[in-house]
């Protein structure tokens, strides 16, 4: 029988996530189908679970968080984060599962140098907190940077000495994907250092104008293909 699988978020125009898993499952010859559901409300869920039989599913922004009042459990990496990236369907129970803190670990830690001992984050979302948990298991301490006051410290704050004190900046915002392509995060870039390292957890682009201020400041970057892939490959291993 053929198992499906699939993606929800709103928007996905950006998700390589289909052509991921229906290579994936050509190669490896798997009957399974991988579809991208695109809801503008998180409530549509139980709709589209009644609709499909699902096997799994993965859920990006924005209801990485949303998305857990409606689940039965949560896996013990999804409850240590605040937030739910993948869901397994097991006796009739929808199951929160949490791969991209496993996925950006795999993909910055080739990165690091022993000096880098702090973080910026961008964001307070899902995204941000898979990530801030990757980074306290590296060993280097987050900071989350808001837009408001009561979820960290806001992009005003940042000043010149904060920048030197922390190396790893990373953007966990979706600024610079679609439909925000040509957005940044407000930091102040004029600060950077060939010393820091600039991580985006947006892959597609894949440079986006985050990215482009650090490769002109000579920074190492990273875009968040790798972490896709890994958090990916964790996810089938919940899943089949």
């Amino acid at each position: 029988m053929t198992r499906h699988f699939g993606i929800i978020g709103f928007p996905l125009e950006h998700s390589f996530s289909a052509e991921l898993f229906t290579k994936k499952f050509a190669e490896e010859n798997i009957d399974a189908v991988y579809s991208l559901y695109p809801i503008e409300d998180i409530r549509e869920l139980k709709a589209l679970c009644e609709r499909v039989n699902l096997s799994g599913l993965n859920v990006t922004m924005p209801y990485k968080q949303t998305v857990i009042p409606l689940l039965d459990e949560l896996g013990p990496t999804a409850e240590a984060t605040g937030a739910v990236n993948v869901i397994a369907f097991k006796d009739g129970r929808m199951i929160g599962h949490n791969t991209d803190a496993a996925g950006f670990i795999r993909s910055i830690r080739p990165l690091l140098k022993p000096s880098d001992k702090r973080a910026l984050v961008l964001g307070t979302g899902g995204a941000s907190k898979a990530v801030c948990y990757g980074l306290r298991m590296l060993g280097i301490e987050p900071t989350p940077v808001s837009r408001f006051s009561e979820r960290g410290i806001t992009y005003g704050q940042l000043s010149e000495e904060m920048m030197q004190q922390h190396s790893v900046v990373i953007n966990a915002t979706p600024l610079g994907m679609h439909p925000l392509i040509g957005r940044k995060p407000a930091i102040p870039y004029e600060w950077l250092t060939a010393g820091h390292l600039l991580f985006d957890v947006i892959y597609n682009p894949a440079v986006t104008p985050f990215l482009e201020e650090g490769l002109h400041r000579g920074c190492r970057t990273r875009n968040g293909f790798e972490m896709l892939i890994g958090q990916a490959e964790e996810a089938w291993n919940i899943w089949k």
